[in-house]
């Protein structure tokens, strides 16, 4: 189960009950959403929302979120290394569970990205949900699982299983599932072992145990061999782990591992997995005729985040003319992934042919096939060089860049020219690959041949290196802090470069998300440590990279900040979030949008609420002011205590912005110590974390009948906080003993349902 005790006005959880393409296209070569309320700090979702993650089903619970009814949600899953392995879009239903992703009756995963692949969904894996593009809530795949059947001796059953080293093992619970046990001493469907010593439960006795070498071992004796032996036919082992446990022990990120479940597509017409499917084909494929050779280009493949890698590409070509049931074919296999062209060699002059180009993987080759461009080319390619020459300090690295894809390009070192005569490199012309270390001084020409054979006209640069020592790069000082159009960046000045040498000025560029240098780079003097960087439009996120100077020349440039969204002309600032403890006589809480544009301004402050009948509404005060005041109310049934969430609204000139603000009531934390019923005499004693308020006991659970309502009084010391005991005794004693009671504080803190047993 999603948790052990449950927050009154609000659906329990329902896990617990749940056990490239290439195609031959013929060339003949002859002569011829509604609106969404954005998340302050993307965070582990806190009760009632919930990410639970199966990851040997590849199946994920999406819990709660019931103030985005309606919404359309996006949930992706992150690997290390690797990016968004796995995506989907889902719209939030009303009910306990929002929807489910690969699970009958819910969506496919791709469904609404065009990410069409089931993701095999590994430890240390990110589910993320986000609304409008604003993370909403993160849970962390946790690294535990069942590793064989279990194993029974007797009346004592052991399951043996790995935890990583990021599992807290106060976190954790490992659980057999089998519906027969319903008919045993058991009295459930499950049976579960947690933390700490052989502790008895109905029917049997259960501990869970860890080593130090990453396992745990779960152990069950059992009152009978008879219902020992029903567990042990079960096939419902899983490992149940869990990133926070809040202080009503609602276990959340929570991670469900099932023994012997098969990942892949949970239903019918979802992806495949990625060990399921050929590789996607490479892009942009282009054939021309060169005499007797084809020359065939191609954008490398990219493979599809969490499939295996691309490991080369086979490409063949298939001649028209046809010999009773046969076709001439020949071709080639490249081994290298980033390969991005080959030459087919000796094919007939006067023949057509049909060339496919497929990429290879461990999971097989592209199919089908993409089609292709044909080329018929009479324009010189065109060659630039990066850096174009010059002089400079220390060693650089020389890129040079054809306009034509396929072109090859050569160089030499002594001035001759590149290309001999009948548009061949020349002997002793050196094959360009990759950037070319300039370590000294150096002159380089060179000329680009392109896959028809046209050649390129010739090229020099030529490279003076000093070797005069220039400053480290810079390191930022924290995030960029956003104004109206602008940007302040801060850094730490680097090492110079040598004794003697200083700081001659510091250069800043400005990037957009699409890493386009933006504008003009500021330049500022050598004793300056903080821009702030003007120009910038507003409502547009931002990095930047800095570079020092000295008397020698600039450093290496620094690596990019983190991101910053710039103010616009129009600001609505609703102040940071808040945690507010309730008091017995209802805490006054003030919101704060003094960051918001004041000048000609007007303000509208608004409660978002899950329904017209939200029993969280409270009454805003100074609702057009920028500065409104509430009191958070004495808890209450039905309240909770979720976030309350405020949205202002900034009008100036015309135009509108919002901003929203989060304020989380913290309540008591309540336990029950006992509660016991006899005929006319009735107690339920606990304590709470306050010296203050009251207590509601209910018969069973949130909203049941009122049975009666005490004060806490502070505990006796050493203790703290505080403790209570309503005793019922006579015609005020329940008549029958009510089997469960829910306690609730004034102050917020719930507990239960709680046994009542017979005195």
């Amino acid at each position: 189960m999603n948790s052990k005790q449950h927050r009154p006005g609000v659906p329990r959880t329902r896990i617990a009950g749940r056990v490239g393409t290439v195609a031959g296209v013929s060339v003949v070569l002859c002569a011829s959403s509604l609106w969404a309320i954005p998340a302050a700090n993307a965070v582990v979702p806190a009760f009632p929302d919930n990410l639970v993650v199966f990851p040997d089903r590849d199946f994920i619970t999406v819990e709660g979120y019931q103030d985005r009814v309606g919404q359309t949600a996006l949930v992706e899953v992150t690997r290390k290394g690797s990016g968004v392995v796995g995506s989907a879009q889902g719209v939030v239903s009303a009910g306990e569970v929002a929807f489910e992703i690969n699970h009958p009756g819910g969506y496919c995963w791709g469904a609404g990205t065009g990410l069409n692949v089931t993701p095999d969904i590994l430890p240390g894996d990110i589910v993320s949900i986000k609304f409008n593009g604003v993370e909403a809530g993160a849970t962390t795949v946790q690294d535990a699982y069942v590793t064989e059947h279990s194993s029974l001796s007797g009346t004592t059953l052991t399951v043996k299983g790995h935890a990583g080293s990021g599992v807290n093992p106060a976190q954790m619970e490992q659980r057999i599932v089998e519906p027969a046990l319903k008919d045993t001493s058991v009295g459930r469907r499950d049976i579960r072992a947690v933390p700490g010593p052989l502790t008895a439960q109905d029917g049997y006795s259960s501990t869970l145990e860890f080593g130090a070498d990453g396992t745990f071992l779960a152990t069950y004796v059992f009152n009978d061999v008879a219902t020992a032996e029903i567990a042990a036919a079960a096939n419902g082992e899983r490992a149940m782990a869990w990133e926070v446990e809040d202080a009503d022990a609602n276990r959340q990120g929570l991670t469900i591992a099932e023994f012997g479940e098969l990942g892949g597509p949970g239903m019918g017409g979802c992806p495949n997995g990625p060990l399921q499917s050929g590789p996607s084909g490479p892009t942009n494929v282009k054939v021309a005729k060169v005499g007797s050779d084809l020359k065939v280009n191609w954008t490398p493949a990219q493979a599809i985040p969490g499939t295996p890698p691309i490991t080369g590409y086979r490409v063949s070509a298939l001649g028209h003319t046809r010999s009773g049931s046969e076709q001439l074919e020949t071709g080639v296999r490249i081994s290298d992934p980033k390969a991005a062209g080959t030459t087919i060699k000796g094919t007939r002059l006067d023949e057509g042919y049909d060339v496919y180009v497929v990429s290879l993987s461990n999971a097989g080759e592209t199919f089908p096939a993409v089609p292709f461009i044909p080329e018929t080319d009479s324009t010189k390619p065109t060659v630039t060089a990066s850096p174009n020459g010059g002089s400079f300090p220390t060693a650089q690295e020389l890129t040079l860049t054809a306009n034509e894809q396929g072109s090859d390009i050569f160089y030499t070192l002594d001035g001759s020219d590149p290309i001999g005569s009948g548009g061949i490199a020349a002997e002793g012309a050196i094959l360009y690959k990759s950037p070319i270390p300039v370590p000294a001084n150096a002159k380089y020409t060179y000329a680009a041949i392109d896959p028809s054979g046209n050649v390129s006209d010739k090229g020099a640069v030529e490279f003076t290196i000093t070797n005069d020592p220039v400053p480290a790069a810079p390191a930022f000082i924290g995030a960029p802090v956003a104004g109206q159009g602008t940007a302040t960046v801060s850094w730490k000045a680097p090492d110079p470069g040598a004794p003697g040498l200083a700081i001659t000025a510091y250069t800043v560029q400005a990037y957009t998300t699409d890493g386009a240098a933006f504008g003009t780079s500021k330049k500022v003097a050598g004793d300056v440590t903080t821009v702030v960087y003007d120009g910038l439009t507003g409502d547009t996120q931002y990095s930047f990279t800095i570079r020092a100077a000295n008397t020698n020349g600039d450093s290496p440039e620094s690596a990019k900040s983190d991101i910053v969204t710039v103010l616009g002309e129009l600001v609505a600032n609703a102040g940071p979030d808040q945690n507010v403890l309730r008091s017995t006589s209802g805490t006054p809480v003030a919101l704060n949008g003094t960051g918001s544009t004041s000048t000609g301004a007007t303000y509208q402050w608004r409660q978002v609420l899950i329904s017209p009948d939200d029993p969280d509404v409270v009454t805003l005060t100074g609702a057009t002011t920028l500065q409104p005041t509430f009191t958070l109310p004495v808890y209450k049934y039905p309240m909770t205590n979720k976030p309350l969430t405020f949205e202002l609204t900034v009008t100036a000139n015309g135009k509108t912005k919002t901003d929203i603000v989060s304020i989380t009531p913290v309540p008591d934390r309540v336990t029950a110590g006992q509660a016991q019923w006899k005929s006319r005499d009735f107690r339920v004693t606990g304590t709470s974390t306050a010296s203050a308020g009251s207590i509601t006991v209910r018969a069973g659970g949130p909203g049941g009948t009122i049975l009666g309502t005490v004060s806490v009084t502070a505990a006796a010391a050493p203790e703290t906080g505080g403790v209570f005991t309503l005793r019922l005794r006579d015609g005020a004693a329940p008549a029958a003993n009510p089997g469960t009671v829910w306690i609730e504080s004034t102050l917020g803190g719930t507990a239960g349902p709680i046994t009542v047993v017979n005195k």
